[in-house]
């Protein structure tokens, strides 16, 4: 009799081995399962969101297939159930496990707006109404009433945003954006600003982020700039007009086709150079770091003119004759072209 205990002690031991062994590789099975999909997708994660909940979401979308274990994953993986709330990107190459490692990591999908240097506002309020999972508080809002959520105390804000590629995640709103613009705008000027040239023709750190945008717009050509800015530099020392295509064109507006006339070169706006004395009112275009910096630390020069060659980049000069001779040499290229 005993000898019959035992033995069924034996089989019972070894059947629950079995048991073990078997649920163990059918959760290991059912985690290694590769996600069903052809192309990447958002999954969102609610707050307060359980393991199971999230098993049964992934199930209920059929990016897995059901399985009776399902449950006994949390039990298997402890390591896999503090999931965290938030909006992830899963691909086409992941399994569960490795969805179930990025809930868990709380690292959000990133989305990305880019704005160009020497872009206009009017343009960032385009591209953040049109960009996709931004949350849009701004449409409906005036530029005076942007400023003042922003804390900022301009009543334009052209030029007050650092152009380059901003990364958020799904909820994040548009204000947040322009926000974070400023900020970072801020921080690149004042940093400049403590570093720039003795002597500048420049009272504020306003006045630099005027020059810098008129910069931004006139060379795009990186090792140009300082020697740009010396020439708007050393005009304001004497006291001369700017005299500069982009802020006649702002201050045109909508009225710019694409051309500039004579007339237009002498009708006054305060921000039309070959009219008024010094700099606009302000910036023209969101200028990147490197006007910034270039308008704050120009370049040690005696020019005055400065044209384009017609080749990808601008001539240079310190008299009004050798300017002359330049834009004829420019013309010349331009009909050449034709």
């Amino acid at each position: 009799m005993l000898k019959k205990l035992i033995a069924l002690g034996l089989i019972a031991i070894v059947l629950c081995i079995g048991a073990y062994v078997y649920v163990t590789h059918q959760v290991a099975n059912y985690i290694a399962q590769p996600l069903k999909l052809e192309h990447p997708q958002l999954f969102t994660v609610k707050q307060g969101t359980s393991l199971n909940r999230v098993l049964a979401q992934l199930e209920s979308e059929n990016l897995i297939a059901r399985q009776m274990y399902a449950k006994l994953l949390r039990f298997q993986y402890s390591n896999l159930t503090q999931i965290k709330a938030g909006t992830y990107q899963l691909t086409p190459e992941m399994d569960l496990q490795n969805a179930l490692t990025i809930f868990i990591s709380g690292k959000e999908h990133q989305f990305a707006i880019t704005f160009v240097e020497g872009s206009q506002f009017k343009e960032w309020r385009m591209a953040l109404k049109s960009a996709e999972h931004l949350k849009h508080v701004t449409d409906d809002m005036s530029e005076q009433q942007i400023a003042e959520a922003l804390n900022i105390d301009k009543s334009v804000l052209e030029g007050l945003f650092l152009a380059e590629t901003y990364h958020y995640t799904l909820g994040t709103s548009d204000l947040d954006i322009l926000k974070r613009a400023h900020a970072k705008l801020t921080s690149v000027l004042d940093k400049a600003w403590e570093t720039k040239k003795p002597d500048l023709p420049l009272k504020t750190p306003y006045e630099a982020l005027i020059l810098a945008s008129i910069i931004e717009k006139e060379t795009a050509v990186e090792s140009e700039r300082s020697r740009v800015a010396s020439v708007f530099t050393n005009r304001l020392k004497r006291h001369m007009r700017l005299q500069t295509d982009p802020t006649v064109i702002y201050g045109m507006g909508d009225a710019y086709d694409g051309n500039i006339r004579k007339q237009d070169l002498r009708k006054p706006t305060p921000y039309n150079t070959y009219v008024i004395n010094g700099l606009p009112p302000t910036p023209i275009a969101m200028p990147g770091s490197a006007s910034i910096q270039a308008a704050l630390n120009p370049e040690q020069s005696h020019y005055l003119y400065f044209v384009a060659s017609g080749n990808g980049g601008h001539v240079f000069s310190k008299t009004l004759a050798e300017h002359n001779r330049a834009v004829r040499a420019y013309l010349k290229v331009l009909r050449s072209q034709r």
